[in-house]
């Protein structure tokens, strides 16, 4: 019969009947998005923004651009969330630390400063008590002392040696007078006497003992509390984190592409995020370093507080110390009073009249009332010094390695948790499967060959920077006080308030970021100038005309005061 034309042998037909729902089964259908629109829809988003179904990705830029859940839009928003999210987990991290800096130092400062007005007004109770009339007329030499040992703690220009030296020299003039009223003496003869104090040591061993303590306690108690204040500072610049372009991708890549992919319930894996927050974080990395070596001399600070640094142990009986040179003058009055006349010379003797009148005014007896020491003041601010370092020293040593351990801890965070169970079950960064790169080291050199995130090593963030040399300046000024030396005082609160880490930037255009204090650049220079002894010009063998100008800036220091 013969074929009809236009028509299909049978065998044909059959294979194409047969091949019809095989060839239907292998056509793509557009797999849901329903989850990924709900969490969208969650984190504040329309969720008219978000498609149904599965849609070509070649309109994105960051994720992968196969079929997707995410239209353009939706990119960009997840791109600012996840920048939002790992700045958020940064400073939720340091905030921690920058609070409990902030919260000891106020505690340290509150301390120190309730325990000087304790001294002071202990003081000024006993002298009354003891020496009455007597100490009331004269009581303005002992509140300057205690106001130049406050205002060198708040950071004034203040030697405390000098001031110390001159603080006797005053008192030795005073008594001088009192233990010799039978005598007029000049201003210039006054002045006289007062050279004599280190010669003669009318008050005994006190002032140079004293002189020791107050100073070392002093300067250890400043700058460990000027220290806190450092490290809080330096925590609220550094975490400040603005990433760059290429982390915001890198970030975006790993904590929101899933979505994108349909797999909400996937984590990164644990080495990805590693690489990614070791990317992001290169620059605070190389703080790390610098960190631990201020924390150690922050420690080793606090051991000095604990010890023969204390300044509780020193100011809190230091009226009695006083109240015992004063003593040791009065039994040695006369072999002092001697050795002065035959130094300055004879003074001349008043008008009997007038000598009963000035002994009867002055209220002076021959010799002060001995005191006997009663109740201490109360503790200051409700603890002790001992109290004080115990829980900071804990606190100092947590903190240590606190940078480098940043990354981990992020990734450890709710917000970027990773993916900790099988490792073929989590997010590689293109799909749910084993990560295979090794984890970058620390710092910002390290990560010239990070996988995940580009990082320019020739631009280091300057703010990082600069905070790397704040610790350092602060870690040799420890240093000097743990030596009970003494150290000039960085106002931090001149520090910029407004600076951000993360986008560096040239180095020629930030140079200006390594600008100093000008007591930096100074150093002790001051302290140098003020130990100059116009009395002791002459045997030095300085000519007139150096002594003049010696004089000329010792006064022009005082004027600066």
């Amino acid at each position: 019969m013969p074929r009809r034309r236009g028509s299909l042998p049978p065998l044909v037909c059959t294979l194409a009947a047969l091949s019809l729902p095989l060839l239907l089964a292998a056509e793509p259908r557009a797999k849901s998005c329903s989850e990924v629109r709900r969490l969208y829809a969650a984190k504040g988003f329309s969720q008219s923004e978000a498609p149904s179904h599965e849609i070509s990705g070649d309109h994105l830029k960051v994720c992968s651009q196969a079929y997707t859940c995410c239209t353009q839009e939706m990119e960009e928003r997840y791109s600012q969330l996840s920048k939002h999210d790992f700045r958020n987990a940064v400073v939720e991290l340091s905030n921690h630390l920058q609070t409990m800096f902030s919260s000891r130092y106020k505690k340290f400062d509150e301390f120190f400063k309730e325990l000087l007005e304790n001294a002071e007004k202990s003081l000024n109770d006993m002298f009354v008590r003891t020496y009455g009339r007597l100490y009331m007329q004269n009581s303005e030499l002992f509140k300057d002392l205690f106001v130049e040992l406050k205002r060198y703690y708040v950071g004034g220009n203040v030697n405390l040696e000098e001031m110390l030296n001159d603080f006797w020299a005053r008192l030795l003039e005073r008594m001088f007078r009192l233990v010799n009223p039978q005598y007029h003496f000049t201003d210039e003869y006054l002045e006289c006497v007062s050279k004599y104090t280190e010669q003669l040591k009318p008050f005994g061993d006190v002032p140079r003992k004293l002189k020791l303590q107050v100073t070392r306690a002093f300067v250890a108690a400043r700058t460990f509390a000027q220290g806190l204040a450092v490290a809080r500072d330096v925590v609220s610049k550094v975490s400040a984190v603005n990433p760059t372009p290429q982390g915001t991708q890198a970030l975006l890549k790993m904590m929101y592409c899933p979505h994108c992919r349909g797999l909400i319930s996937v984590k990164p894996c644990y080495n990805y995020c590693f690489n990614v927050m070791r990317g992001c974080l290169a620059n605070q990395g190389d703080l790390d370093a610098e960190w631990n070596i201020f924390m150690g001399s922050m420690l080793l600070v606090a051991e000095r507080l604990e010890g023969p640094f204390n300044i509780e142990s020193v100011m809190d009986p230091i009226d009695v110390k006083i109240s015992d040179a004063i003593m040791n003058m009065q039994e040695n009055s006369m072999q002092v009073s001697q050795k002065v006349f035959q130094g300055c010379g004879q003074p001349k003797t008043l008008a009997q009249g007038r000598t009963a009148r000035s002994v009867s005014e002055g209220g002076f007896s021959a010799r002060f009332r001995p005191y006997n020491p009663e109740e201490r003041p109360t503790t200051a601010a409700g603890t002790s010094l001992d109290r004080l370092v115990t829980d900071v020293k804990e606190k100092l040593k947590q903190a240590k390695k606190f940078w480098s351990s940043l990354p981990g801890n992020i990734c450890s965070d709710e917000k970027i948790s990773v993916g900790t169970g099988n490792e073929n079950e989590c997010w590689n960064g293109s799909a749910k499967s084993r990560y295979d790169f090794a984890v970058t080291g620390n710092g910002l050199a390290s990560q010239v060959n990070n996988p995940e995130v580009e990082v320019d090593i020739t631009k280091p963030d300057m703010v990082i920077r600069r905070q790397i040399m704040v610790l350092r300046v602060m870690t040799n000024k420890l240093k000097n006080a743990y030596s009970g030396n003494d150290v000039d005082f960085i106002d931090v609160s001149e520090e910029s308030s407004g600076e951000e880490s993360g986008s560096g930037c040239e180095f020629q255009q930030c140079s200006t970021e390594f600008e100093f204090n000008a007591t930096e650049v100074t150093g002790n220079s001051n302290k140098s100038d003020k130990k100059v002894n116009v009395s002791a010009a002459p045997s030095s063998g300085l000519s007139q005309a150096a002594l003049f100008l010696s004089i000329l800036v010792l006064a022009m220091q005082r004027q600066w005061r």
